[in-house]
């Protein structure tokens, strides 16, 4: 008996998925919980196994299109086997696969998924124009961006017409993935959204270098990021309002301390999360970063695990960048950005010596944080590292 794939909701608030690719092609044996095609979502990518084992007999969601959850991606059975519908439902695709035809969309509007709503209550679209291209006629949030291009009423993300790049003979096109769309309307939304502001602390990194060279006797030392990450925690409880959210014209405290740790990937950027890390240590914290940037690099994340960050860190030094001006990942506040940990001449007791520093930048929102505000949290930040027993223990 057949069985069919559904597209799996990743989350609460999940309400379709885009097929980035498929790992097996028709015909194709499959084992169970072999990895079987990989999604695109609102929160993750993630690579979804396959839930029986069998031949591959139908691929009915091609590469590229966004269907809500639930809704049938593939089908698996015994080799000879033909799916129900198979004939009326589906046709023949690109990819070797069966996608759905064009009267079985239908013109209904369906389920719309938190992008679109957004899309649709920010620029007042009447959805009854949007001509819906998704599964049984539902418009999705490339509709609602086409409608929108069409009546000359630019989104906030940076989509341009084909007319604004001139293009010249070799130059190759290809369109944005998923997940960088996703990052530039995010990032677009965010500097539209917030006053950004930003101030830059130089850090002696000596006193930690030494504890980890301790540490390093009797094992592998915890990693600098963990260090960073511990004083940070402890400076978002001094100061709150660094770790608090606008929303409107209220201000939300937090009262959990959840540190977001930005993983750059060969395909874009995601921040997974640490669940309230001020409870945790700098042991805790450094295996609770690795997992998750390894995770978030084999593209096993969760939603749970992107879910909830109250501050961001990003640490760009680890390519070599000396410091950077980020922008605040949206609701937070505000975000740090670490640059190279490296040796440096500086002036001590007006002698030039060789000391271990990095440039520390905190993006803030100027609506909610002023500078002094910002500047004493960073102040607290660079005083544990460099003089604090906070950071200190294994604790």
């Amino acid at each position: 008996m057949p069985n069919d794939v559904l597209m799996p909701q990743m989350g609460e608030s999940i309400a379709e998925g885009t097929v980035v690719r498929w790992m097996k092609k028709v015909g194709d044996n499959v084992d169970r919980d072999e990895p079987l095609f990989e999604i695109s979502t609102d929160k993750v990518d993630a690579e979804i196994p396959s839930p029986s084992g069998g031949v591959l007999l139908q691929i009915r969601v091609q590469v590229g299109e966004t269907v809500p959850v639930d809704s049938v991606v593939a089908v698996i059975g015994a080799r000879g086997e033909i799916p129900e519908n198979s004939s009326s439902q589906v046709e023949q695709g690109s990819g070797g696969g069966l996608v759905p035809d064009a009267e079985s969309r239908g013109s209904s509007v369906g389920r719309l998924s938190p992008a679109v709503r957004r899309l649709v209550t920010q620029h007042d679209i009447d959805l009854s124009s949007v001509v819906g291209t998704g599964t049984a006629g539902r418009i999705t949030k490339t509709d609602v961006l086409a409608y929108m291009e069409a009546q000359n009423k630019p989104p906030w993300n940076i989509r341009e017409t084909s007319s604004a790049v001139e293009l010249a003979a070799g130059d190759r096109v290809e369109p944005l993935s998923v997940m960088r769309q996703r990052i530039a309307e995010q990032m677009v939304e965010s500097r539209r959204r917030a006053a950004h502001a930003h101030t830059v602390f130089e850090v002696d990194f000596s006193r930690v270098a030494s504890l980890r060279a301790e540490r390093s006797t009797s094992g592998p030392a915890p990693a600098y990021l963990a260090y960073i990450v511990k004083a940070v925690t402890d400076a978002l409880i001094a100061v709150p309002v660094i770790n608090a959210s606008v929303d409107g014209d209220r201000v939300i405290y937090h009262d959990r301390v959840n540190v977001g740790v930005a993983v750059a990937l060969d395909w874009g950027l995601i921040v997974p999360v640490i669940q309230q890390a001020d409870r945790l240590g700098i042991d805790e914290l450094d295996i609770a970063i690795k997992e998750l940037a390894v995770r978030a690099r084999s593209k096993q994340l969760l939603p749970k695990d992107v879910k909830g960050g109250t501050f961001t860190v990003t640490n760009p030094g680890g390519f070599g960048s000396v410091f950077g001006l980020p922008i605040i990942n949206q609701p937070q506040a505000a975000i740090l950005c670490v640059g190279a940990i490296e040796n440096r001449p500086v002036v001590v007791e007006d002698e030039v010596v060789v000391r271990l520093r990095a440039f520390m930048t905190l993006g803030f929102d100027h609506r909610l944080i002023d500078g002094a505000i910002a500047d004493q949290f960073l102040l607290k930040i660079k005083t544990s590292l460099e003089e604090n027993s906070a950071v200190s223990g294994r604790a």
